[in-house]
């Protein structure tokens, strides 16, 4: 693509007649089959976060025998390049190799008489490792692409769900390698209807408060971690978040006690707190310490023997950001959707994406095509049925963003 020149339907049409490009594009239609059985090898492979291994050896060995160079980087990161000799500038396609829950045996991921397939983790994200997968195939098994100024570099990072906290790609972007990446095309569930270039931020916090305990009828009277917890959060939620930026809270987990006839040593919640906006956030962590403070004043003030203490502790932040309406990943993208028939929106969610859009390095995150639903349960599913649009889609995009010699430097 001509430095300083925006993408079009015409330049796409173009492309895709290519005979690399038009032999990769078929590829992605007659291997479906080959697709769904990776698919579900892949899933079969526990990978909860901070277990991801065993998944990340795997996926390693499987791009060594497509003819890519894999190595496991020091945070547990599965990097691909075509060949030895690549040194970038890259083009990234990641997809998070962790999932919420796994699967306790191989026939907790199975395929319905209808086709779907159904299990944890099938969707998110075994839909973007899968396309992964498929990219890596099909790039050494149809002629090479001609007239690039980049590498594609292909990743499959840990530590995207929960209190991962994005450590795969916090990790990567401080690499040298990292710091070879010009843009990323984030892989992640299902479906080809959006496009996410705006970083929903977030900040989780663990609030722990620490009292003598004892007998809740010989002992009453000592401070009581539950009672002080119960009223922290019950301050906290009364906290207004109306309006825009739009912003969101939650105590998603609380554990503390024994017996009913016990004062607890100890009692906990882990909240989250998300927002559009690094401002608001704060704003929120303000509120959220304050109504900690004076529940433990209380707590304390009622108190006639031993008193509570309580300590926070930040679990996770996610930075809130937002891609650049003009950024050239999402001019290849539009230009692509516009070729291929496809009716997208822009979004907001936390991805993988946030760390480099923080950083200033174009990055969105899409869906891999197919269809998806249920994520983070036992009962997720994902149907196959138009999982190709979505490949050749990330795989056009990939090829617009290799030839864009502004978006590399001019390699």
């Amino acid at each position: 693509m001509p430095a300083n020149l925006a993408p079009t339907g015409t330049l796409v049409s173009e492309l895709a007649e290519v005979r690399g490009v038009r032999e990769c594009l078929q590829w992605f239609t007659r291997e479906k089959q080959w697709i769904n059985e990776a698919h579900l090898q892949l899933c079969r492979i526990p990978a909860q976060t901070f277990l991801e291994q065993e998944r990340a050896e795997w996926m390693a060995t499987q791009l060594r025998s497509y003819g890519w160079e894999a190595t496991i980087d020091k945070a547990g990161n599965v990097v691909a390049t075509p060949a030895a000799h690549a040194d970038g500038p890259y083009v990234a396609l990641t997809a998070h190799l962790d999932t919420v829950l796994a699967p306790r045996t191989k026939d907790d991921i199975s395929v319905e008489p209808d086709g779907r397939f159904r299990g944890p983790g099938i969707s998110d994200n075994g839909a973007g490792l899968a396309a992964l997968l498929a990219l890596a195939r099909a790039l050494k098994s149809c002629p090479p692409l001609e007239d690039c100024h980049a590498d594609p570099l292909l990743i499959a990072n840990v530590g995207e769900e929960g209190e991962g906290n994005l450590s795969g790609m916090r990790y990567l972007s401080k690499s040298a390698t990292g710091g070879k990446i010009a843009a990323f095309l984030v892989l992640d569930g299902a479906s080809t209807d959006h496009i996410t270039n705006r970083a929903l931020g977030s900040r989780r916090f663990e609030v722990a408060f620490t009292g003598p305990g004892g007998h809740s009828w010989s002992d009453y009277g000592m401070g009581n971690p539950v009672h002080a917890l119960g009223r922290a959060i019950a301050l906290f939620t009364e906290t207004r978040i109306n309006g825009t930026p739009k912003s969101s809270f939650n105590v998603g987990f609380i554990e503390g006690g024994a017996s009913i006839n016990s004062i607890p040593p100890l009692a906990r919640a882990k909240v989250d707190i998300r927002s559009e906006s690094n401002e608001r956030m704060d704003e929120l962590v303000d509120a959220l310490t304050s109504a900690v403070e004076r529940a433990l004043e209380f707590e304390n003030q009622r108190a006639t023997g031993g008193k509570v203490a309580v300590k926070i502790r930040e679990i996770g932040s996610r930075p809130a950001a937002r891609l650049a309406d003009h950024s050239p990943v999402l001019a290849c993208l539009r230009a692509v959707d516009s070729h291929l028939g496809i009716r997208s929106h822009l979004d907001c969610a936390s991805t993988d994406a946030n760390i480099p859009i923080s950083l200033g390095i174009p990055a969105v995150s899409i869906g891999a095509g197919g269809q998806g639903g249920g994520a983070h349960s036992a009962q997720e599913w994902f149907k196959p049925e138009g999982r190709d649009l979505g490949l050749k889609r990330i795989f056009l995009t990939l090829c617009l963003l290799l030839r864009d010699a502004d978006l590399a430097g001019g390699k």
